[in-house]
Order: C-alpha cells, then sequence, then structure tokens
C-alpha cells in the first residue's frame, strides 16, 4: 500500500507539473513600465497583447517581454494607434461557478479517493478488522484445474476409492435414485509429500466443480469466535457452487481432540472445531458439498470428527513402492531431456521411502546439475549426484582433513562396508565415501533388492553388526582407549532397535511376546497423565536383554573383521586413494581377496 500511495503521489506531482508548464507565459523577461513606453517612442515594437494590465510585447527584432500598466493609463491605447502598433486583447471574464466549485472541493475529493483506494486495499488483502471472519480459502474455478488422475502415480489403491466420488459428482442422480449417499467427509492419511493435496486437487479436475482449498491454521485466529465465522462464510461460498469440493489441510492443525486442555472449551481452536462439525452433519444438509481433509497424525483428531456421517471415510495414501516410484519418475521426466544411459528401473530401485515429493525434489536436483555444467540433456551421473546430495547431504568441500583423520574415516566406513556385504540377511553395499557430507565425515549406503514391508529377526540383528562395524575396525585398529566419537549415531539407532525388539516386536525369549511401552499416555479429567505400565523388575529385564542382543552381534561382527582383517586394509587404502567406492569395486576388493586367500590356504594344505 505505501509503494502504491508513493506512485499515485509522483503521478499527481507530475500532472500538476505539466499543466503549470502548460499554463506558463512564454514572455519570460519582464521589464519596467517607463522602458516600455520608451520603446514606443522609438518605435521598436510591432504587436502588443493585453490581458487586463499585463501587456505581452512583441518587439521589431521578435524579442519577447512581459510589462504592466501601473495605473489606468487612458493615453496608452492612442500612442499605439499612432504608432501603428498592432493590439490584441483578451476579454476578462468572470470566473466559471463549476470550476470554483470543483476547485474548493478539490482537496475533499481527493481525501475521499485516497481513503477509498485504501480501503479497497484492505478489502482484496483481506486484513481489516471487518474482514477478519471471511473465509480464506482459495477458490479453483473447474475451467482452472488441469490437474488429473494422470498426472498421479504410486498411489494406485487410493485412486481407485476417489473414483467413486468423482462419479457421484458428475452422475449424481445415479446414487439418488437408488437411495445412496456419498461420504461427506473424506479423510486422506499419509506422511508428508505423499500427494494428499495433489489427489484432492485432482478429483476435482476430473469432476469438473469448483475446488475451495485453505489450512487448517487459517481458521485460527488470536480473537475468538473468528474461526467459526470463517467456517460459516466458507460453506456459505461452498453451497452457492454445488457441487463443489471443500480441501482442508493438515485438519489437525483445528481438529484436535477437545477437553484435555486447562482452559476449558471456550477457547478459539476447539469454537472452530464445533462449527465444522455443524456445517457438516447438523440441521441444515450440504449433500453436495464434499469435504476432503488431510493430515499425518490422524492420532490426535477428535472422535467426532472420525464418527460416521462425517469423516467417515479414510484413505491411505502411502508411500510409493518400486512401481510406484517408476511411475512418478515418468510423470515428472516428462518435459526434461534424458540421456541415453538414464535407467528408470535403477533410480526406483535405489530410492526406497522416497515420496512423491522427494522424487519431484530429486529430479530437479538431476537437472540444475545438468545445467551447472552446461549439460543439454540429463544423464545418471547427475542423477546420481542428486541422489547422494539428499540422502547423505551436500559435500563440504571447504573442510579439510588431515591424514590421520582420513585414514581413521577410511577404516571406520570399511568396518561397515565389510560386515555389511558378508554378514547373512542384510541389504546388499550400493556405495562407500569419504567424502564429508552433512553432519558426517563418511557414509557406507546400502541399497535394499525390495521394498522391505516386514523385517525379519535376522535382517534385524544383522543390521544392529553392521551398524557397530565402523566402531569394532576403530577398535582393532587404534586400540580401545583410541576410538572416537564417530559411532555416536550408529550406536544409538543400534540401541533403538534393540530396544524395539525387546518391547515390541516380542524378539526376546525372557520377555516374551508382550508390549512394554514406556510413558504411554491416559487422558484422564482433562489432563494427561503419564503412566508406566511395567514394574521396575520388569525394566530390568528389559535392559538385560537389551545388553544382551547388542552385545551378541557386536561380537559376530568382531569376529567378521578380526577374520577379513586384510580385506580391511585394502579397503582403507582405496577409499584413501579414490574417496568413493561404488559396488562394483567393492565386491571386487572383498571377493578377489577371499579367493586369493583360498588359493594360498590350498597351497599351504598341500605342502603340509
Amino acid at each position: 500500500m505505501i509503494k502504491n500511495l508513493l506512485f499515485w503521489l509522483t503521478v499527481t506531482i507530475i500532472v500538476m507539473s505539466t499543466f503549470q508548464s502548460i499554463r506558463q507565459k512564454k514572455y519570460n523577461l519582464k521589464i519596467d513600465y517607463s522602458s516600455f513606453l520608451s520603446d514606443i517612442k522609438n518605435n521598436n515594437i510591432k504587436e502588443v497583447k493585453i490581458n487586463g494590465k499585463e501587456i505581452n510585447v512583441i518587439k521589431k527584432n521578435n524579442n519577447k517581454y512581459t510589462t504592466y500598466i501601473p495605473i489606468n493609463d487612458l493615453t496608452l491605447l492612442n500612442k499605439l494607434i499612432n504608432k501603428n502598433i498592432k493590439i490584441n486583447s483578451t476579454p476578462i471574464s468572470e470566473p466559471n461557478l463549476i470550476i470554483s466549485i470543483i476547485i474548493s472541493w478539490l482537496p475533499l475529493i481527493i481525501s475521499i479517493l485516497v481513503w477509498l483506494f485504501f480501503i479497497k486495499q484492505i478489502y482484496n488483502n483481506s486484513k481489516g478488522a471487518l474482514f477478519f471472519g471471511k473465509s480464506r480459502a482459495k477458490t479453483l474455478i473447474k475451467n482452472n484445474i488441469k490437474t488429473t488422475f494422470k498426472d498421479i502415480a504410486g498411489c494406485n489403491e487410493a485412486k481407485e476409492e476417489v473414483k467413486e466420488i468423482v462419479e457421484y459428482l458428475k452422475t449424481p442422480n445415479k446414487f439418488k435414485k437408488l437411495g445412496g449417499k456419498i461420504p461427506k467427509g473424506i479423510l486422506m492419511i499419509g506422511s508428508p509429500g505423499t500427494g494428499k493435496t495433489l489427489l484432492a486437487k485432482a478429483i476435482a479436475g476430473e469432476a469438473k466443480v469448483p475446488f475451495y482449498n485453505i489450512s487448517g491454521s487459517d481458521f485460527v485466529e488470536m480473537f475468538v469466535g473468528i474461526g467459526a465465522s470463517r467456517v460459516r462464510d466458507m460453506f456459505y461460498q461452498a453451497k452457492k457452487n454445488c457441487p463443489c469440493i471443500i480441501f482442508i489441510d493438515e485438519i489437525d492443525a483445528v481438529g484436535r481432540r477437545r477437553g484435555i486442555n486447562f482452559s476449558g472449551g471456550h477457547d478459539e481452536r476447539e469454537q472452530t472445531l464445533n462449527q465444522i462439525l455443524v456445517e457438516m452433519d447438523g440441521f441444515n444438509s450440504n449433500e453436495e458439498i464434499i469435504i476432503i481433509a488431510a493430515t499425518n497424525r490422524p492420532d490426535v483428531l477428535d472422535p467426532a470428527l472420525m464418527r460416521s456421517g462425517r469423516f467417515d471415510r479414510r484413505i491411505i495414501v502411502d508411500l510409493p513402492d518400486i512401481n510406484g516410484r517408476k511411475e512418478i519418475i515418468k510423470i515428472h521426466t516428462r518435459n526434461i531431456p534424458l540421456n541415453k544411459d538414464v535407467n528408470i528401473d535403477i533410480i526406483s530401485k535405489s530410492i526406497p521411502g522416497f515420496s512423491g515429493a522427494d522424487i519431484a525434489n530429486l529430479i530437479n536436483e538431476a537437472a540444475l546439475f545438468a545445467a551447472k555444467y552446461n549439460k543439454k540433456n540429463v544423464s545418471m551421473k547427475e542423477f546420481e549426484k542428486a541422489k547422494d546430495k539428499i540422502i547423505m547431504g551436500t559435500e563440504r568441500k571447504s573442510l579439510v582433513m588431515t591424514n590421520d583423520q582420513k585414514e581413521l574415516a577410511a577404516y571406520h566406513e570399511s568396518g561397515h562396508t565389510i560386515v555389511g556385504e558378508l554378514i547373512p540377511n542384510h541389504d546388499p553395499v550400493h556405495k562407500v565415501t569419504i567424502i564429508p557430507r552433512g553432519k558426517s565425515l563418511g557414509t557406507t549406503f546400502f541399497l535394499p533388492e525390495n521394498d522391505n514391508f516386514n523385517i525379519s529377526l535376522n535382517k534385524l540383528e544383522s543390521k544392529i553388526s553392521t551398524l557397530y562395524g565402523g566402531r569394532i575396525a576403530e577398535e582393532i585398529i587404534y586400540g580401545k582407549k583410541n576410538i572416537s566419537t564417530g559411532a555416536s549415531n550408529d550406536i544409538k539407532i543400534a540401541t533403538i532397535i534393540a530396544k524395539n525388539m525387546v518391547t515390541k516386536w516380542g524378539f526376546s525369549k525372557e520377555i516374551g511376546p508382550i508390549s512394554y511401552i514406556d510413558d504411554e499416555e491416559i487422558i484422564y479429567t482433562n489432563k494427561i497423565i503419564k503412566n508406566k505400565n511395567f514394574s521396575n523388575y520388569i525394566s530390568e529385564k528389559i535392559d538385560k536383554e537389551i545388553k544382551k542382543i547388542i552385545n551378541k552381534n557386536y561380537l559376530r561382527a568382531k569376529n567378521i573383521i578380526i577374520k577379513n582383517i586384510n580385506i580391511l586394509h585394502k579397503m582403507k587404502n582405496k577409499l584413501i586413494k579414490y574417496e568413493t567406492l561404488n559396488k562394483n569395486q567393492i565386491k571386487k576388493i572383498i571377493y578377489k581377496s577371499k579367493i586369493n586367500n583360498l588359493i594360498k590356504n590350498n597351497i599351504k594344505n598341500k605342502r603340509d
């Protein structure tokens, strides 16, 4: 608004200056009246123009000047006629009444226009106190929604479930004839970035209906009652454009469970939630308004939202599997020139756990790398760089490591790699590097062959052993007193896995298949009470079992590294030389060394 005000002020000044310049007299030179009379006497004047007491003079040499009559000179006209000087005159007119009124009212008119301008700005931005209660939902007209189901991949089951809604919005009479009612509320549950908002927009794009998009936080204000007013206004606007879709993103911001706040039930958020409940299933029927909400925390939502007649249909939008990742990559690379060496199957296999948003970010980073090096297309090399950047972090090129630090990092990562490759039931190693990335000085990256939905006991134990491989390699090479703190995160993850094996997954013979979850939250009389649902005796047994699992797999990893100490040294040397090794180079180092050892042992046995 300040920029707009300055703009119009500048325009006004320019217009006034231009007007003044137009009105400015051509006769800038002013002389006294006596000099004018002298020019008449000397016959130097060609033409005069009389305007009241002002006289504009043109001399015979075409010079111009202005003078003023000090008193009424009755002889002036005779003097001019006698000298044959051309005389022009402008009639003295009375001021126009309309112009006088406009001039007198001009300041007030300008003030009113400026006031109206500011009011319009406040209205457009919806920031004025008079507009707090208006809905902030962004409306997309049906012709402006270009997203369809063709633009979505990786959630085929969710797409199948929402096709029924599209059919209802297109042909509602087909369902009404048989007395069928489409669900009013659809709750999309999924991790961030899985495409919940995109799926809701595709429903509107397929059905060709208006789409209202709003976030749960847009309802809540510091003033009590504003959120409820916005809900009413949003449904009022939606009723005018039925059938339509209202999409509420992050509904947990306003739909949390009631009755657990010390402030009682009169706070702003609870009033907003109450109004949503009333609009969804109150006395007023809103059959042709379908409400879609998205959240990644369904456990905190109020039970009244989840009951039948409200958000009674739940659609799980999960992370895409390997086939889903392939389709998502194909969609996002439609407008990107790819090199012939790009293999979508390998890319999709190498990014387990990536959401749709993560894949889009991966492709964008690869395109940026290609543009950085002035390439005409995106190759597999750029995809590998982008993947390393997202998973392991940006290279810390400014960090200069000493030779001793490089050697320590190389031994540490070699320990992870050897244990992970040689231990059974572990994901195969994909890459190992000692280039500092993010917070780590090196990284070993394992790539699962398939998507893991359930993990076996053997695989969990192998994971714990591999996590301790780096620390064990340091211990064997440098001794216990010289172990570094580089394994702190490995120890943390291994301990969490072991604890879950005992308390959640029932993999302990001593504890048995019983769930022991710490600090369970119980809601009672508007308070949250922390409840420990097991005794101190059980707690001691859990600690012993966790330690037992850790020690078992620590020793298993240690035996693998001791037996393959030569491979550890060779891999360390290669890492110091090349800094990064891929899976083929790793397998060559490990299995070539093992074959050579077998040959040496056979020769030795024959000699003996």
